[in-house]
């Protein structure tokens, strides 16, 4: 497809797409056109298209797709939304990289309350009364006035349908910002935030960025 062509789909998708994020056409295994923006995750011409990727999806299935993409992969987590394109004549996918903060316009609700788990009874916990959701050991937990409860839903997947005053701050935390005594630093100068009970969870550096947006610090 000639340049020009090229150029009137960034002037398009500028309409729609927010300022920060990233764009990308993916072709034949590779990616051949790519827009630069202020989002940190580019995916430069020629570069090969991984396996596990939004992009792969959208080639194999032929379906829109979209996920949220934790550090693992570029040190930046990134939320990325996919679709499939006619391209040259060939069947492609069209990127549209975010930032791990961006919430899907998916007119779902979101959630009301978690319903956890402690030894075999499950109690529904309104959703304003957790103050943070934890992964570890590959399960999820949250807690509620002090107490420890068992989910089965993921943080990836409770990240795109919990209500807006929750931020992801660490690859192993999502934060109620309704339960923040205080937000400072340790000895290295990392961000520590303290939680009106006095727990205090680490802000992971792939994250800052994203929280300094939600608190406007």
């Amino acid at each position: 497809m000639p340049k020009t062509e090229l150029d009137q789909i960034k002037v398009i998708l500028e309409d729609w797409v927010p300022k920060d994020a990233s764009l990308a056409i993916a072709i034949d295994g590779a990616y051949v056109y790519s827009v630069l923006s202020r989002h940190p995750i580019h995916l430069p011409i020629g570069k090969k298209i991984d396996e596990d990727s939004v992009a792969a999806k959208v080639l194999k299935t032929r379906k829109k797709t979209e996920a949220l993409i934790d550090d693992s992969i570029f040190g930046v987590p990134y939320y990325a939304i996919g679709y499939p394109i006619i391209f040259d004549q060939m069947e492609a996918a069209l990127i549209v990289i975010l930032p791990s903060s961006f919430k899907v316009d998916n007119k779902q609700e979101p959630y009301k309350f978690l319903t956890g788990k402690q030894n075999e009874d499950w109690t529904p916990i309104p959703i304003e009364c957790i103050s943070h959701i934890e992964s570890l050991q590959k399960r999820t937990w949250f807690y509620a006035e002090n107490e420890q409860y068992k989910t089965n839903i993921t943080l990836k997947e409770l990240q795109t349908k919990l209500p807006e005053f929750f931020v992801r701050i660490h690859r192993s935390y999502i934060l109620n910002i309704y339960f923040i005594k205080k937000i400072t630093k340790d000895i290295t100068s990392n961000f520590v935030i303290v939680l009106k009970n006095d727990v205090e969870l680490p802000v992971s550096q792939s994250y800052v960025n994203d929280l300094r947006k939600i608190l406007e610090f």
